[in-house]
């Protein structure tokens, strides 16, 4: 059997999802992209508290298989060819959208095309000094799609979308940060230790206040000031109910480490074991 071109990984709290095709630089083929959806809504059944996207090899991802295109090209086919890609890349975004845990990006390589927007679709993104960063789609005729109009505007701002866009061209890591793409780049030889560390502090995290300010936040371009004040007192009163709330607030006076978990959600019913591995073929 080949190795499968998604893994899944659980442990501690932190559901790891790889894009395991690194002799084609990650690039989604065949059915790689529902059997991403596959891992995405088993992590949404389980007991996860952060959910990480990675890439295997020097690659986040690529994009989606040019070789496929040509294919289709050859046989002269039309739209209905090529669409449903384009759907399944829609169901994904939408997919990791709904997620009420954190979802981090951790950008090992190239990211370009679809593989661009996958990891705009993420809460944060962490990145090696290897990462790169296209929206390529313009360099095979192409349009940008698994919602990078959306995400790379708010990202960036639509002049700077419009110039990465009509470019088509590569940035590397450094201006990658520079204009917002990722929150933080590391050497290559400190990533791994550096995502996962981030991970798991957000596993360690009052998981009442991590979920209700990733919700809020990201409301809040769509609210006004009344809006967002209300949206903040609802918070506010939940997590104050949260027995977290009490262990930080005597662990601050105490000068001590808090001991965050009791308002943590419920496990699923049946949990993955913490260190299983599931491969999708």
């Amino acid at each position: 059997m080949p190795e499968s071109n998604i893994l899944l990984a659980f442990h501690d709290g932190v559901a790891v999802i790889t894009l395991n095709r690194p002799e084609k630089f990650n690039a989604f083929a065949g059915d790689m992209r529902e059997r991403l959806l596959e891992a995405l809504e088993q992590v949404a059944t389980s007991d996860a508290r952060v959910l990480v996207l990675t890439g295997a090899g020097k690659a986040f991802c690529s994009g989606g298989d040019v070789g496929f295109m040509r294919d289709l090209v050859g046989r002269g086919a039309g739209y209905e060819g090529l669409q449903p890609l384009v759907d399944a890349g829609r169901d994904l975004v939408t997919r990791l959208s709904a997620f009420e845990i954190p979802v981090i990006a951790a950008v090992n390589g190239v990211a370009a095309g679809a593989g661009a927007n996958l990891m705009l679709a993420c809460d944060v993104r962490l990145a090696s000094d290897a990462a790169r960063f296209g929206e390529t789609f313009i360099r095979i005729g192409l349009h940008v799609d698994w919602g990078g109009s959306w995400s790379l505007t708010r990202a960036v701002g639509v002049a700077k979308a419009l110039d990465l866009c009509w470019s088509g061209e590569l940035i590397d890591a450094a201006e990658m940060l520079r204009l917002g793409l990722v929150e933080r780049v590391v050497p290559a030889a400190e990533f791994d230790a550096m995502w996962l560390g981030y991970a798991a502090r957000l596993v360690a995290a009052p998981q009442t206040s991590v979920r209700a300010l990733k919700a809020n936040l990201r409301a809040a371009e769509h609210r006004t000031l009344a809006q967002a004040l209300e949206a903040e007192s609802a918070a506010q009163a939940d997590c104050w109910a949260s027995s977290d709330a009490a262990e930080g607030i005597r662990a601050f006076a105490e000068k001590r480490e808090p001991r965050f978990g009791a308002g943590a959600p419920a496990p699923a019913a049946d949990p993955p074991p913490s260190a299983a591995v599931r491969a999708f073929e």
